[in-house]
């Protein structure tokens, strides 16, 4: 008996054609590879699923209760726990520092609002996005891991709002796609300046916004810029008997560009 083609399946093969469909070229290959790489990606992120249920498995968050999709970005990496493996040491210090309010900007469905929520059950998390399905996301990852009590969630973060940072020590956490250039504006937003700042900066969207925020924040903060790393110690025993591009898939983030991170340490902080 045949087996029928998943709904997934039928899409991206409906996609696929679509797009081959025009001129050649190698943008459009490039499309494409992306499209089939995303739909085994999916596949192999069902598979983990039934292997390990919908708990990360290990990093800073192990053992957080991660059930549904991404609302932005690859799924599996997070819940094998290998998403932004660079960023896990500066993750580590923020917990080790129990910062009694986090901020984090761009919080899409919660992965480091709620995980840093469980890690440091003394610290407020104030979750903002501007995305309405992102913030119904995040409430719902915090009610499953029994945080909601201190994750709270909002939509639009304006230079105003950041006074927030000024109440009592926090660690501000960014990442909105090209915006960060103009959030992070210490002469709109004097909070700023005292503010551990972790911000994904986004050049491939914004030219040149790592080195404006670098030079704005050179005289109030130490700074050190944080690329792009893969942990592939982290994939499960089970995955060795996949093939060695599924396993590359595992850890694929679906950036298309260089996104390094700034951490930020106010002088004054120190």
């Amino acid at each position: 008996m045949v087996q029928s083609a998943s709904p997934l399946t039928v899409k991206v093969s409906h996609d696929l054609k679509k797009l081959l469909a025009s001129p050649a070229s190698p943008a459009r290959l490039n499309l494409a590879l992306r499209l089939l790489s995303k739909w085994r990606a999916s596949l192999v992120y069902n598979t983990a699923l039934i292997k390990q249920g919908d708990v990360v498995a290990s990093g800073p968050f192990a053992g957080m209760v991660y059930a549904g999709a991404a609302t932005e970005g690859a799924v599996l990496p997070r819940l094998l726990g290998c998403y932004e493996a660079s960023l896990q040491p500066v993750i580590e210090t923020i917990i080790a520092r129990a910062y009694p309010q986090v901020v984090d900007v761009g919080c899409a469905e919660g992965y480091y609002a709620v995980g840093l929520a469980r890690r440091m059950p003394n610290s407020t998390v104030f979750a903002f996005d501007i995305d309405e399905n992102a913030q119904s996301s995040t409430r719902a990852l915090a009610q499953a891991n029994d945080v909601a009590a201190r994750v709270q969630v909002g939509g639009l973060l304006d230079h105003a709002g950041l006074a927030l940072c000024a109440q009592q020590k926090t660690v501000l956490i960014v990442d909105i796609e090209g915006a960060e250039d103009g959030l992070l504006a210490p002469d709109l937003a004097p909070a700023l300046r005292h503010t551990d700042i972790l911000v994904e900066t986004h050049d491939g969207l914004h030219p040149g916004v790592s080195n404006s925020l670098l030079q704005r924040f050179a005289s109030t903060h130490k700074i050190t810029k944080i690329h792009r790393d893969l942990q592939p110690e982290a994939l499960p025993q089970w995955m060795d008997k996949l093939s060695d591009l599924d396993r590359l898939l595992a850890l694929w983030e679906w950036r298309s560009s260089p996104t390094p991170w700034l951490w930020m340490q106010a002088h004054a902080n120190n």
